[in-house]
């Protein structure tokens, strides 16, 4: 069975083509960040647009990289959401098109399942285990039970942490997307220097808060004189505020792979690309002998080859959506 993969939730179009024993033959991905970067941040309108220029040519390069043609295809997987409504919409008209012309079961994924199936491309691992999907709009931890049966257990009441990092680039006037500057300048700078908090760090519960957090940078910033705002001062603000987020996130994550006895942890999402999360992840769960897998960096950020293994999973079962399936904006897991 061969399943073309459409991605475009939010600002980047992607398609990707893979088999039934999960060989990824092409994984194909065309970024708007050029487009978005003097705004800081994602212009739901820009993305759209965008995605309309895109999907058919990157369509055509998912399938010539995987020398085939649509002749060849068994059935089509595209996120359905949640995401931008207009750039989900210009993939699903696309994989509906397609499916209904050349009458081929379609289904929609869940972007949030397809991160969490992203580190199963690349390795076997045994259920049940703790999924941590951290990315620039969620941050959430799930216990994964078995494929399809995904127990939310926390997250975030405010920030994703990846907007979280997107806010503070913005702020120290670093450029887009944050996430990829601040890790960058943070390997530069002294993670001690400042003592940001960490909220709902010691709350029971597992869900998890970043607004305070990018809150305390600001009020840091605001009291600093613009001409002692140096390179090394800035460098010493990104690595201690990285060191924050991340000793949240694993502490958070580590401590529900403990209560709910799992041996393994998955790291998910685009700011599992982050290299201060996964060294920090790995070495605290080694110390309770919990495994952590993470998928490679470009199946970290928003990609079509997990949406096609989500969808190869879902259409090997029967379970096809028809061909009036809609954009969902908001769709829990």
């Amino acid at each position: 069975m061969m399943i073309l993969g459409i991605e475009s939730s939010c600002d980047d179009t992607s398609a990707a083509v893979i088999k039934n024993d999960k060989t990824l033959l092409s994984n194909v991905i065309s970024s708007q960040v050029e487009f978005h970067t003097k705004y800081g941040g994602v212009v739901p309108e820009i993305a759209s647009r965008k995605h309309q220029e895109c999907i058919i040519p990157v369509i055509r390069e998912a399938l010539f990289k995987a020398g085939l043609t649509l002749d060849d295809i068994d059935g089509i997987a595209v996120t359905q959401g949640p995401g931008l409504v207009g750039s989900l919409l210009v993939g699903i008209n696309a994989a509906k098109s397609i499916a209904h012309s050349r009458k081929l079961p379609i289904v929609g994924i869940n972007h949030l399942e397809g991160h969490m199936l992203a580190p199963h491309l690349e390795n076997e691992i045994n259920f049940p285990n703790i999924t941590l999907v951290v990315s620039g709009g969620h941050t959430n931890l799930y216990k994964v039970s078995n494929f399809g049966s995904y127990t939310l257990l926390g997250s975030t009441r405010d920030d994703a942490a990846g907007e979280a990092f997107d806010k503070v680039a913005k702020l120290l006037d670093l450029g887009y997307p944050g996430g990829v500057i601040i890790d960058k300048l943070s390997k530069l700078g002294d993670p001690s220097s400042i003592q940001f908090p960490r909220p709902m760090l010691n709350n029971p519960s597992y869900d998890f808060s970043f607004s305070g957090l990018k809150t305390a940078v600001r009020y840091y910033t605001d009291k600093i004189p613009e001409n002692e705002l140096t390179e090394t001062k800035i460098n010493d603000i990104c690595a201690s505020f990285q060191t924050a987020v991340v000793d949240i996130l694993t502490t958070k994550t580590i401590q529900a792979a403990k209560e709910h006895h799992a041996e393994i942890i998955t790291l998910t999402g685009g700011v599992a690309a982050n290299s201060l999360l996964r060294s920090q992840m790995t070495e605290k769960a080694a110390k309770y002998n919990i495994k952590v897998y993470t998928p490679s960096i470009l199946l970290c950020t928003d990609n079509a080859a997990m949406i096609a293994f989500a969808g190869l999973k879902r259409i090997s079962s029967y379970d096809k959506f028809p061909y009036s399936l809609n954009a969902i904006s908001r769709w829990p897991l």
